[in-house]
């Protein structure tokens, strides 16, 4: 069963979208994650709630996002993900299909482990130098 407390981070924009819609209120209430221990499912919610999946789309089709995408990537955006996702979000709303659910969590899979793939440049230091408080090279000459 997929957990509905995913932290999603999205690699294509320059600005992660999803840190918006934590606390995201829909009709008047808190959307809170459903909870992934019912074994019936009657519980579960989408990861996100479906304006997200509608915000991120929007975004992907504009002109903004299309030439940021192309500019780093050399390709154009692949929008398909985000228009699939958002119509398995309403096929649940409306029907509770159990494909729609497999096809949510299966995606928000996918992009936890695409977010994760791409490893540190830097390694965190545990300490600082034992030369830090040394004057550096260029002011010794001088």
């Amino acid at each position: 069963m997929c957990r509905g407390s995913l932290v999603i981070l999205s690699v294509d924009h320059e600005v992660p979208l999803s840190s918006f819609f934590i606390g995201w209120r829909t009709e008047g209430r808190a959307w809170r994650p459903g909870r992934a221990d019912m074994a019936d499912g009657s519980g579960w919610q989408p990861p996100r709630p479906c304006e997200a999946y509608r915000a991120e789309w929007k975004l992907c089709r504009s002109a903004r996002h299309f030439l940021h995408h192309y500019y780093v990537h050399g390709e154009r955006p692949a929008c398909e993900q985000w228009r699939r996702d958002l119509a398995s979000c309403r096929d649940w709303e409306e029907r509770r299909s159990a494909e729609a659910q497999q096809s949510l969590c299966e995606s928000e899979r996918a992009r936890v482990r695409a977010a994760r793939k791409h490893i540190l440049v830097w390694a965190p230091r545990q300490s600082p130098p034992p030369d830090w408080h040394l004057p550096l090279p260029q002011e010794k000459d001088e």
